[in-house]
This record gives C-alpha cells, sequence and structure tokens, in this order.
C-alpha cells in the first residue's frame, strides 16, 4: 500500500529550487567586489572623464566626493560609500561603465604607442643624419638649422651626462609635429565625409 507520507518533509520541491536558485554567498561576495573594484578605478580617473560617464547622478556625486578627500580615513569611509552606490546599479548600468572604461584603456594604449613611435624617431635623428633629411623632406615646415643645433646638443648632453633639455625640446618638436599631422588628417577626412553626403543629397 502507498504510503501517503512519503515525500512529505515540511517543504515543497518549489521553495528547494528555489532556494539553489539563488547566487551562493560567495558569489553575491565576488559582484560585490567587483562593483567596489569599478567604483575605485572610477575614482582614480579625471574628474572630467567622470563627469562624461553615463550614470545616476548620485553614484556620480560620491564618486566625485571622494575624489575630494584627502584624509585616509574619511576617504575610505567614501570608498565604502562609493561601493555601496555601485551595488544600486542594473546591469545595463554597470556594463556602459565598464565599456567606457576599457574605452579608455584602448585609448591610452594607442597614446602609448603613438609616443613610443615619437621617442623612436628622436633617437634615430641622434644617431642617424640621414633621418633628419628624410624628416625635412617630408615635412618643409620645419627648421632644419634649428633641428641640427638640438641634434648636436643633446649629442653633447648625452657624451657628457648633462640634463637633457635639447633632447626633450627635440621630442617635442615631434610631437607638435605629430598632432598637427593628426589634426590635417581627421580635418580631411571629415571634408571627405561631407562631400560624400552632398554627393548623396544630389543623387
Amino acid at each position: 500500500m502507498p504510503n501517503a507520507n512519503r515525500g512529505a518533509v515540511g517543504f515543497d520541491s518549489s521553495e528547494f529550487e528555489e532556494k539553489y536558485d539563488r547566487p551562493s554567498k560567495t558569489e553575491l561576495k565576488r559582484q560585490s567586489d567587483a562593483l567596489q573594484a569599478l567604483g575605485n578605478e572610477l575614482v582614480e580617473q579625471p574628474r572630467d572623464r567622470v563627469k562624461r560617464v553615463p550614470m545616476p547622478d548620485d553614484v556620480r556625486d560620491a564618486i566625485l566626493v571622494c575624489q575630494t578627500i584627502k584624509n585616509h580615513e574619511g576617504r575610505r569611509r567614501q570608498l565604502q560609500f562609493v561601493g555601496k552606490k555601485m551595488r544600486t546599479l542594473s546591469e545595463e548600468e554597470v556594463a556602459i561603465i565598464q565599456r567606457t572604461i576599457e574605452g579608455w584603456k584602448g585609448a591610452s594604449k594607442a597614446d602609448t604607442a603613438a609616443l613610443h613611435a615619437l621617442e623612436r624617431r628622436r633617437d634615430k635623428l641622434l644617431a642617424d643624419d640621414q633621418a633628419l633629411t628624410v624628416l625635412l623632406a617630408e615635412h618643409q615646415e620645419l627648421d632644419g638649422q634649428h633641428l641640427r643645433t638640438l641634434i648636436r646638443n643633446a649629442r653633447k648632453e648625452q657624451a657628457e651626462n648633462k640634463p637633457p633639455k635639447a633632447y626633450r625640446e627635440i621630442f617635442q618638436i615631434l610631437k607638435d609635429l605629430d598632432t598637427k599631422t593628426r589634426g590635417a588628417a581627421k580635418a580631411a577626412a571629415d571634408a571627405e565625409g561631407e562631400d560624400d553626403e552632398d554627393d548623396d543629397r544630389d543623387d
């Protein structure tokens, strides 16, 4: 004869399933730590960057306030408050912030690579006279005589272990030149894009 009490142990199967559908304490702690770390990363960013990140005003305000606190204990408490605010965000809001930060990192990597390229070009100018000839051929607006003097002085600085004044000035000239070149290329690309739009409208 079937036992009517079989399986009756004080809770039904749906309660059992619901209990194990919830995140474990370990998972909740991991999520909390990740949001705290994300908040800390935002606190370390420049204020103008933080102001441009899409997020609720109360979260942004907590981050901006934390950036102004110099007292160690006060800053620690405010960082905890930032973490608490971060935990109020939806998954979508967190994803947007993460994508924004990844975009910053990508831009930073590109900037770093560009600076390394300028440093290599400067070192080549010091090591090879032909490099200056190539540079002046590419950019006739440069003052060749001034650059020759700077290169000569930079070599002397290195030989005599003097402060790298000319060495730094060469880098600044190359950096300014790179900025102008990038700006001109962007302006040309923008103008070409406008021309294409005009052609589309004419069609």
